[in-house]
């Protein structure tokens, strides 16, 4: 996955700003980034504070993690079943 530019303070920083009446064109003329990725951003984080911007990125590994195991044991179970099916 692509690592962004944007610090998760720098994120947050900017979806307040807009919150507090910048214009949206403007503060992305500002930081170099569409409007789409600021309203994606508005979307995903908007509410959340820094704390939870992050907890919320450590779980997303975790289960990204776990969802990487889950197909190598199950490739394995696959394996192992078609090695038992086979006639010696």
């Amino acid at each position: 996955m692509k690592k962004s530019r944007f610090t998760d303070s720098q994120i947050l920083d900017a979806i307040k700003r807009a919150e507090a009446g910048l214009v949206v064109p403007d503060l992305c003329r500002e930081l170099g980034i569409s409007t789409a990725t600021f309203y994606k951003w508005r979307a995903k984080y908007g509410g959340m504070d820094v704390s939870m911007m992050a907890r919320m990125k450590e779980l997303e590994a975790e289960n990204a993690r776990l969802r990487k195991m889950y197909v190598e044991e199950k490739l394995k179970a696959e394996i192992v079943a078609e090695a038992l099916a086979k006639k010696w």
